[in-house]
């Protein structure tokens, strides 16, 4: 881990019109690092995601990669709002992975991941299909490239989108509870996947409701609920030995034994 956190989100908050989603959040996440977020639905575990990929704006706090201050400038003491292509530049140094696959139905697996490198980052295409093919290699996926997303399962739909995540080689790779949209026969594929990038060092942040996924690969687990951060701490920490009480609850709920 390095003595700098790569990244820093500090005292987030965020109100979708009077709804408080995100309250005073803030986390470090150091390079190499997994953290799990995880707490019942509408804990604003996903929206705490999303602004971290400026998909949502904040109402206040700051959010810091690797020193840059991410989707904002700083004149005079106010926050400015970065204009897009300096967010779409910001944006490539993070991937996200969503609940649904959302790929280009006309394309096929190698060119949907692919196709950034192509298109928003120039890269030449004979170059981007090689690297393409090596990602989906890397996802398990190397028999599949000619395949239309119509041809493929949820499972390996997923797949092929963290491989389109992988290929603008992200500094921190956010997953959306990857693998809530799939049957439960098809979860592991994706999860296997996933334990595999953090046993390499991929950074990592990622909301599951797996609990059994999150203690196994796991550096820090953190637990949310009303838009707020309750317990930060290591999977035995928080899985056995807190006693904090809407933690306990929320564990009991989904089976999980504190």
């Amino acid at each position: 881990m390095s003595a700098t956190p790569l990244l820093r989100a500090h005292r987030v908050s965020k109100h979708f019109g009077h709804n408080l989603v995100l309250d005073d959040v803030s986390l470090d996440v150091d390079r190499g690092e997994t953290v799990v977020l995880i707490g019942p639905s509408g804990a604003g575990k996903s929206t705490f995601l999303r602004t971290l990929n400026m998909l949502e704006s904040i109402d206040s706090g700051s959010i810091y990669l690797d020193d840059e201050l991410l989707g904002y400038e700083e004149h005079d003491g106010r926050l400015l709002h970065l204009p897009s292509r300096e967010i779409t530049r910001q944006r490539a140094r993070l991937g996200m992975v969503f609940q649904q696959f959302n790929l280009f139905p006309h394309m096929t697996a190698l060119e949907n991941v692919a196709h950034a490198p192509i298109h928003v980052r120039g890269t030449k295409p004979r170059a981007a299909r090689e690297a393409a093919g090596a990602l989906l290699d890397r996802v398990g996926l190397a028999d599949r490239a000619d395949h239309y997303p119509s041809e493929l399962s949820g499972g390996q739909q997923q797949r092929v989108a963290i491989a389109r995540a992988l290929a603008g080689a992200p500094e921190i790779l956010l997953f959306d509870e990857p693998t809530s949209a799939l049957d439960p026969e098809l979860v592991e594929d994706v999860l296997a996947v996933m334990r595999e990038l953090s046993i390499q060092g991929q950074t990592m942040i990622i909301v599951t409701h797996e609990m059994s996924f999150a203690r196994e690969v796991a550096d820090r687990v953190v637990f949310m609920t009303e838009g707020a951060v309750r317990v930060v701490g290591s999977p035995d920490e928080v899985f056995g030995g807190s006693d904090n009480p809407r933690l306990r609850t929320f564990l009991s709920s989904v089976g999980a034994k504190a």
